[in-house]
């Protein structure tokens, strides 16, 4: 009888063992840099180009209004505005000061929504595409929570989930530079 509750006893603390270890591994915190993650990323280099693009296009048209503007004014502020009747003035002072709210209202805030509108629709299935497949490594290595590594103070290297989400991806990590030689001082009277 001793003998079977030994075992019992023994089979219940390996139990409670094994659910501890389980429990462990249930609970493994990872992090991951999701800008270094989608910086790296070939969708978001040919975004960021996209990007560029546009945002010429952007200042393009600003400039095509400021054109138009000073063409207009040029001819409102001509000798030939002489012969204009108060009526004909007054029209062309509208359409000057009308043109003139369409260019400044363009630079300084339509032009910065189209912007920002243009890189969340670019942005938005590359940072998808980033949680998904941080989500999915961190689920094949047994991680219970992945945190955002710019927001953690402390953080050890080896629950770093990047480098295995760049390898499910296929991206080959940028090189990081190297940091200078750290300046040694000069010994107590040696040469310098």
């Amino acid at each position: 009888m001793k003998r079977q509750f030994v075992a019992v006893i023994l089979i219940f603390t390996i139990g409670l063992l094994a659910n501890a270890f389980q429990a462990n591994a249930q609970n493994k915190i990872g992090y991951i840099s999701l800008q270094d993650l989608i910086a790296a990323m070939p969708e978001y280099k040919k975004a960021a180009a996209d990007m560029e693009e546009y945002k010429k296009a952007l200042v393009q048209q600003g400039n095509d209004y400021q054109q138009d503007f000073m063409v207009k004014q040029k001819v409102a502020t001509s000798k030939d505005t002489l012969t204009w009747t108060s009526a004909q003035k007054e029209v062309k002072r509208k359409e000057l000061n009308d043109l003139y709210l369409k260019w400044t209202n363009f630079v300084n805030q339509e032009a910065q929504q189209m912007m920002n509108q243009h890189e969340q629709e670019l942005l938005a299935p590359i940072q998808e595409k980033a949680v998904t497949t941080s989500q999915a490594v961190a689920k094949e290595n047994g991680y219970a929570y992945i945190l955002p590594k710019e927001q953690l103070i402390a953080f050890p290297a080896a629950d770093d989930i990047l480098p295995l989400v760049f390898k499910k991806l296929n991206i080959t990590p940028a090189a990081k530079e190297a940091a200078p030689a750290p300046a040694t001082a000069p010994k107590e009277g040696g040469k310098q």
